[in-house]
């Protein structure tokens, strides 16, 4: 799947709706460069879920916990730039949260895939124009039929929030 992000609040309204299929023990890895709307996604995911705490990136202090809210799923936000082993992904003892919470992993690709069996990967890259192309990829589980329900806009919503490419 490929969207058209037109801008950061198209990124994080995406995020919101991607909050919707997103269920306790999903893992969601974000690629792209500086500047491409990785955290304004997870701010949307954040959103979506309902989760306590202001989304920040949590590139100095590597992993962030946001308690559950009203959905009933926390969120665990990791940077993973700074990595550069499996060990020093295993230090952060992720997994004891993985299976309880929505853990969306920055600059994961090559490192997290290990925390779960099936994951989503989101490639987000920027265009001349500013806006930003998402590509989905499922790996694994039910990931296909989750992202073919995000094809449809919500009921409530006059436009789409991403324009497929």
């Amino acid at each position: 799947m490929r969207l058209t992000l037109r801008t950061a609040a198209d990124t994080y309204e995406f995020g919101q709706r991607l909050a919707a299929v997103l269920r306790a023990g999903d893992l969601v890895i974000l690629t792209g460069p500086l500047g491409a709307g990785k955290t304004a996604l997870t701010q949307g995911v954040g959103a979506g879920l309902g989760v306590e705490g202001r989304i920040t990136s949590p590139t100095f202090v590597i992993a962030r916990s946001h308690r559950a809210g009203p959905a009933g799923v926390p969120l665990v936000h990791v940077d993973a730039y700074r990595l550069e082993s499996l060990d020093e992904l295993d230090d952060l003892d992720l997994d004891t949260d993985v299976d309880a919470a929505v853990t969306v992993v920055e600059w994961g690709a090559g490192l997290a895939e290990r925390l779960a069996e099936s994951h989503l990967e989101i490639a987000i890259e920027r265009r001349a124009d500013e806006s930003r192309e998402a590509v989905l990829h499922a790996r694994g589980g039910d990931w296909a039929e989750r992202l073919a329900a995000l094809g449809e806009p919500s009921a409530g919503s006059s436009r789409p929030v991403g324009a497929a490419v």
